[in-house]
């Protein structure tokens, strides 16, 4: 199906292929250039909707939909950051190795006629608890470089993983079930 009036706020590749999963192909993708820094005591769940939404609201609608996604790795009220360095994610590594931990994953939908919906995803993950040999091998592979908590669950940290409860594509970066949903109340055209 045509997603002919359907604007993916967002830059990632992971996103696009996973709104592809829905049968969709946006008419375009534009990235919105925002400021991702946390509040001051804003909770995870919090930070998760507000940069959702404020992506949605960033980008130009032209009279399209435009959907925009955000997804948090929090280890109770902490933010993990995306990791841009190798220290950044070894470092978030050994904070989740053996631990539970949160993956939030906001969606936000504004329609053209500016009305906002918004969905959030909550995925409890568990790591098993990883040997230096282990993080040190993830780290050789490169596939942490910009992700939410320094690992992408459909790589190979997804064989370190003990368990996971939720939604697997809200862990990797869209949650589909909620974005379908969103979708739907909107009534856009989707299977």
């Amino acid at each position: 199906m045509s997603a002919s009036k359907l604007v993916l706020a967002s830059a990632s590749p992971r996103r696009r292929e996973l709104i592809a999963r829905l049968g969709l192909e946006p008419a375009r993708i534009a990235a919105a250039d925002i400021d991702e820094t946390p509040h001051k005591a804003e909770v995870p769940r919090d930070y998760a909707r507000r940069m959702a939404r404020e992506k949605a609201l960033a980008v130009a609608s032209g009279g399209e939909h435009v959907l925009a996604g955000d997804t948090v790795v929090a280890l109770g009220r902490r933010i993990l950051p995306k990791a841009e360095d190798e220290t950044t994610a070894r470092h978030c590594l050994e904070l989740m190795s053996g631990r539970r931990h949160r993956v939030l994953s906001a969606v936000a939908l504004r329609a053209p006629d500016g009305g906002l919906r918004e969905r959030l995803s909550e995925t409890v993950v568990r790591f098993k608890t990883l040997s230096r040999e282990e993080i040190d091998g993830y780290i050789a592979g490169g596939e942490w470089h910009g992700k939410a908590g320094g690992y992408a669950i459909q790589g190979a940290a997804e064989g370190l993983i003990a368990w996971i409860e939720g939604s697997h594509s809200g862990v990797v970066g869209l949650p589909l079930y909620e974005t379908r949903a969103l979708l739907k109340a909107a009534g856009f055209p989707i299977a």
